[in-house]
């Protein structure tokens, strides 16, 4: 309905703003008010191809070109001066409600009007503003870069990796906050402004995607509490607004789905009652209290365990032994367990049936800490759900927050939805449960709760580029056999470099043969 409404408008104010210089051109009043036809018109008025046409019903890539059009309405028109192009911008193509009334009299089609740039500066313009259209259909409906920048999916995503995140498996988002700088997320880098205009959105709408979010992919998503005031301990629900599109982009492993049962014991996820099987790459890591007999070197603790210097903390020299915290999965726990120089090494498990209200959903009737959670159900569409004093607690943020419903819990534990009293809920859209393989170093849903579909923005396929923090020299920084690797999969990741390097090599290679021949 929303969506109707909108193009109702912009077609309403088009039709009054050009219906004098439709007839002006040659043409009939009535073409500049049938939806879709008038943009065809138009393209021939402005002598422009008609597949710009599909490009004006494209959000955001629209915004970039409704000032190309509104300059080519004034040109049409023999206005050519600076002064009518930056009118026609500033204006947002209010100016044409000058032209179509004020001094249409004045006016005349210019209709063999070339449509080749007049100088080298406009033909650089041009370039620019459809290279940028271009650059920003491709990140906003096909694939998108993204870094990874903390370790909650060790082993397989590393501090440092370049993705390409794709849109299209699960279904391209429109853009809510239409007006906004093209390829920039929710601030402006090196500002700390907004990059988009607040209180201006368009209705949530995601494009038919290829599969479903599956269980166990990695997901990246915008992160649901951004805007949440409190979070950590949070019983007042207090958020501070912003739009799905321009919250936090999070990356984590998809461990639970919609219609599932969820359980957290001894830090391992048990679904529907068993024990989940992560993929070979997926190495679940945890604390392990280490005692040592002499200290550790840097080297061992990077090279010999694979461990990131901020994952291994020093605790101090207690009566000639040296104790550690260390994160580490199962397999480099067991060999250091082997090491020589190691006394004993012992995994850091939260005991069950203590309370932290730092876990969701913050609430004292659910005596539940990081590694022993729930069970929880995983709300899916369409599903009933039972509201009381016991489920609220999970499911309120769904209602009042997620799917934008006027919540009331009255004092005697009445409970109104949009003024409704009610003690039922039905699920609009699926729910899922997002959690990093890093298990205590990990900010994810043991912490904020469900994670709605409308949240997710695509799926990781691809590292293209893999920087080590830890490393200076140039030669060793690039972590050369993760590029071009594929996220997903079984077995050790193989690096398709070479047969990027061997394909660039034939293109330029053919495109020389093709110049040699054409001399």
């Amino acid at each position: 309905m929303n969506w109707i409404l909108f193009i109702l408008i912009i077609q309403v104010l088009h039709f009054a703003a050009t219906w004098k210089l439709y007839q002006k051109a040659g043409k009939q009043a009535w073409q500049a008010a049938v939806p879709i036809y008038n943009a065809i018109v138009l393209m021939d008025i402005i002598k422009r191809p008609k597949w710009w046409v599909l490009v004006l019903f494209i959000p955001v890539i629209n915004l970039l070109l409704f000032p190309v059009i509104w300059v080519e309405i004034a040109r049409s028109f023999r206005k050519f001066d600076t002064k009518d192009t930056w009118l026609a911008i500033l204006s947002l193509g209010f100016y044409n409600f000058y032209l179509n009334y004020v001094i249409i009299d004045e006016l005349k089609y210019n209709e063999n009007r070339s449509i080749k740039p007049p100088s080298k500066t406009g033909e650089w313009i041009s370039s620019i503003t459809f290279a940028v259209a271009a650059a920003t259909f491709v990140h906003t409906y096909v694939m998108q870069p993204f870094t990874i920048p903390t370790s909650s999916l060790e082993k397989s995503l590393l501090i440092g990796d370049f993705l390409f995140v794709s849109k299209f498996h699960y279904g391209a988002k429109t853009p809510i906050s239409p007006i906004a700088l093209p390829m920039v997320h929710d601030s402006i880098p090196g500002t700390g402004l907004r990059s988009y205009l607040k209180g201006i959105e368009l209705p949530y709408f995601r494009l038919p995607g290829i599969q479903k979010v599956k269980r166990n992919e990695i997901v990246v998503f915008n992160w649901p509490s951004d805007s949440l005031a409190l979070m950590w301990g949070d019983t007042s629900d207090k958020f501070t607004y912003k739009p799905i599109d321009k919250k936090t982009n999070y990356v984590k492993r998809c461990v639970g789905i919609a219609g599932d049962s969820l359980e957290i014991k001894n830090g391992y996820v048990y679904i529907n009652g068993k024990q989940t099987i992560l993929p070979d790459r997926a190495k679940t890591q945890f604390h392990y209290y280490v005692e040592t007999r002499q200290p550790f070197t840097p080297d061992e603790i990077i090279h010999g365990y694979g461990v990131n210097p901020d994952e291994a903390s020093f605790l101090g020299k207690v009566n000639e032994n040296y104790k550690y915290v260390i994160n580490l999965d199962k397999e480099h726990a067991l060999l250091m367990k082997k090491d020589a120089k190691v006394i004993s090494i012992k995994r850091n498990i939260d005991a069950k049936g203590s309370f932290d209200p730092e876990i969701f959903p913050h609430d004292p009737q659910y005596a539940w800490s990081q590694d022993n959670f729930g069970p929880i159900y995983i709300p899916a569409k369409g599903d009933v759900l039972e509201l009381n004093k016991e489920t609220l607690p999970f499911y309120k943020r769904i209602v009042s927050e997620y799917e934008k419903n006027n919540l009331e819990i009255k004092s005697n534990g009445d409970i109104f939805i949009n003024n409704v009293k009610t003690n039922t809920y039905t699920v609009k859209q699926n729910y899922y449960w997002m959690m990093g393989d890093n298990r205590q170093r990990s900010l994810d849903a043991r912490y904020w709760g469900y994670t709605p579909f409308d949240h997710v923005v695509g799926k990781p396929v691809f590292i293209w580029m893999s920087l080590d923090q830890n490393e200076t020299a140039i030669n060793k920084k690039i972590r050369w056999n993760r590029l071009f690797t594929t996220v997903h999969g079984s077995g050790k990741p193989k690096s398709y470099f070479i047969y990027f390097l061997v394909l660039v090599g034939l293109y330029y290679l053919g495109k020389e043969i093709i110049k040699r021949r054409k001399k």
